[in-house]
């Protein structure tokens, strides 16, 4: 399973990003089968492009630097 501090970090590079936005993202869970639930916050969780947020941003992000992870989804 990946490690939840290996996310954490990668997730604090993303976050002032989100935040500058006026949004934020929480990592809710991450499954024995490699997936990171996450929940979009603020702005972010309102946001008519919070979908290309989530897939374009944060799951490359984070298969770039834990390259085992399957896919990051939203709660």
């Amino acid at each position: 399973m990946v490690d939840r501090a290996k996310v954490d970090e990668v997730i604090a590079r993303i976050r002032p990003a989100l935040q500058r936005d006026g949004g934020d993202v929480e990592v809710t869970e991450i499954t024995e089968n490699n997936i990171v639930k996450v929940r979009l916050k603020g702005a972010c969780g309102s946001c008519p492009m919070s979908m290309m947020t989530l897939k374009g941003g944060i799951e490359v992000e984070l298969k770039r630097a834990i390259p085992e992870i399957k896919s990051v989804e939203a709660v």
